[in-house]
C-alpha cells in the first residue's frame, strides 16, 4: 500500500492521491469528535431535563396519549370553559392554595405548595379540567405524600409514578379527568377499584359523603389504608381484595372509578351502579379506551368513549373472563 510522505512528490497523480489519503484521514478524525462531543451534550441535556421536570413540574411535558382525552372530554358531558366557569375555578383553587399562619398550615411541608399550583394550572387547567371542585381537590390533597419517599421530588410531574408492586400512581391529569368524568358530588358514595396508593381516593373523598376502595395487592392495600388514615381521610374504607365484582355490600355506588384495564367493562359494576350514576374505565388490552358508563334513572345504559390511554392491567377474575 502507498503512503505520503514529507518527501518532494514529483508526479502530478501522486500528489492527488496523498491529498486524498490525507483528507479522508482527516475527516474520519472529524467526525468521531463531532460524535464524542454530541455524546456528551445529549447525556448533559437528559441530565438536565430531568432537574428541570422535578423542580418545575409541567415545563416539559410531551405529548403523551393521555393528553388526547383532554380534546375529546366534552363529548362525555363535561362543563364547558366559559368565562363564568372559569372564574369559579380559579377562585376556588386561590381558596386552597392561599397562604395560612403557620399554626394553622394542613400541609406539614408547605415548600410543596408552590409546586401543587405549579400542577393545577399548568397542567390542569391547561387542559381544560374546569371543575371547581375538583381542580380545589387537586390543589389540597398533598400528592408527594402517596409517592415512595425517594420520588417526591417528582410528585407533581405530569406523567405516572412508580408505587411498587409493578403498579403505578396515575398522570395527575388523568386523575384530574376521570374525577371530573364522574361529576362527584356532596352525599354520594363512591367506589375505587385500585387503591394502589389511595390518592385517587384522597381525591374522592373531599367531594362525596364516602368512598369504599379496593385493591387487590394486599401489602398496597394495607400501605394506602394507614397512609390514608395518618393524613386525616376519615371517610375512606380501604380493604383487600378482587375489585372486578366490586364491593356488593355498600351497593349502589353514585360514582365508580376504575383505575386498572380489564379487555371488558365488568358487569358486576354496573350492577352495583346506582340510576343516575357514572362509571369510569379503561378498557382494553394493548391499546386502550377511557370509556364513561352512565346508568339513566330508568335504568337504561349510555356508554361513551373518551380517548386513547394507558393503564396496568387488571388482574385477578378479569383474565380469566
Amino acid at each position: 500500500m502507498r503512503t505520503c510522505s514529507t518527501a518532494p512528490v514529483a508526479d502530478r497523480t501522486d500528489r492527488l492521491r496523498c491529498m486524498g489519503v490525507w483528507w479522508r484521514h482527516a475527516w474520519r478524525w472529524e467526525l468521531r469528535v463531532w460524535n464524542a462531543v454530541g455524546a456528551v451534550l445529549g447525556a448533559m441535556g437528559v441530565f438536565l431535563l430531568s432537574i428541570i421536570s422535578a423542580l418545575i413540574p409541567g415545563c416539559v411535558a410531551g405529548n403523551s396519549e393521555h393528553e388526547v382525552a383532554s380534546k375529546a372530554e366534552r363529548s362525555a358531558g363535561v362543563p364547558g370553559t366559559a368565562s363564568g366557569a372559569a372564574s369559579t375555578a380559579d377562585e376556588a383553587v386561590a381558596q386552597v392554595l392561599s397562604p395560612v399562619p403557620p399554626d394553622e398550615e394542613a400541609d406539614p411541608e408547605p415548600e410543596y405548595l408552590e409546586r401543587r399550583r405549579h400542577m393545577v394550572e399548568r397542567q390542569l387547567q391547561a387542559r381544560d379540567i374546569t371543575d371547581a371542585r375538583v381542580l380545589a381537590a387537586m390543589a389540597r390533597v398533598p400528592r408527594h405524600r402517596f409517592v415512595p419517599p425517594p420520588l417526591r421530588a417528582a410528585a407533581y410531574s405530569d406523567g405516572p409514578l412508580p408505587i411498587g408492586h409493578s403498579q403505578t400512581i396515575s398522570q395527575p391529569y388523568i386523575v384530574a379527568l376521570m374525577t371530573q368524568l364522574v361529576q362527584p358530588k356532596p352525599g354520594q358514595s363512591a367506589l375505587d377499584v385500585g387503591t394502589g396508593s389511595g390518592y385517587q381516593a384522597a381525591i374522592l373523598a373531599g367531594l362525596v359523603r364516602q368512598v369504599y376502595s379496593i385493591e387487590i395487592i394486599p401489602e398496597l392495600a394495607d400501605a394506602a389504608r394507614q397512609r390514608l388514615k395518618t393524613l386525616g381521610f376519615d371517610n375512606v374504607e380501604v380493604r383487600s381484595g378482587d375489585g372486578y365484582r366490586g364491593w356488593p355490600e355498600h351497593a349502589p355506588f353514585d360514582v365508580i372509578i376504575v383505575a386498572a384495564a380489564p379487555d371488558h367493562i365488568p358487569q358486576p359494576l354496573i350492577d352495583q351502579l346506582a340510576p343516575g350514576g357514572r362509571l369510569v374505565i379503561p378498557v382494553g388490552k394493548l391499546f386502550q379506551k377511557l370509556v364513561v358508563v352512565e346508568k339513566k334513572p330508568d335504568g337504561r345504559i349510555d356508554q361513551q368513549t373518551v380517548a386513547p390511554v394507558s393503564f396496568v392491567p387488571m388482574t385477578g377474575e378479569a383474565q380469566r373472563h
